[in-house]
């Protein structure tokens, strides 16, 4: 199962649906992506909860700007199936640096222009516009 997948699936879907927040199962890696999109603008907060069952969830409230969310398109790159790396020469600009890639590096979980000036590669996780 991928928990990215889900995660980022749940965030495109809560936001065409024009949800308010959506709430997922927590864990480090996704408050670390929730993290970079916070500090770029995607989303206005994330919050970790402990439910009334003791359930521990990353609560993601989203962004909207005229009616219009944030997250125009969210997209995994690289799947448990097929792993994509990149090297610190090769992280992909997307949209001409509209978008943002988020990584996992030696570093921890980076945005793609943290990475760059870092000078570390990694995984590519996913891309958002």
């Amino acid at each position: 199962m991928d928990v990215i997948g889900n995660f980022i699936t749940i965030l495109r879907n809560a936001s065409r649906a024009n949800k308010a927040s959506c709430c997922v199962q927590w864990s480090a890696l996704k408050d670390g992506i929730a993290k970079i999109f916070k500090d770029r603008g995607y989303i206005k907060d994330f919050v970790k909860e402990q439910t009334a069952e003791g359930h521990v969830v990353l609560k993601v409230v989203l962004k909207y700007v005229n009616g219009v969310a944030a997250i125009t398109e969210i997209d995994r790159i690289g799947k448990p199936g097929r792993r994509q790396y990149a090297s610190k020469e090769k992280i992909p600009s997307i949209l001409g640096g509209m978008g943002e890639c988020v990584l996992s590096t030696s570093k921890g979980i980076l945005s793609g222009k943290e990475a760059k000036q870092l000078g570390v590669g990694g995984e590519l996780i996913c891309y958002v516009l």
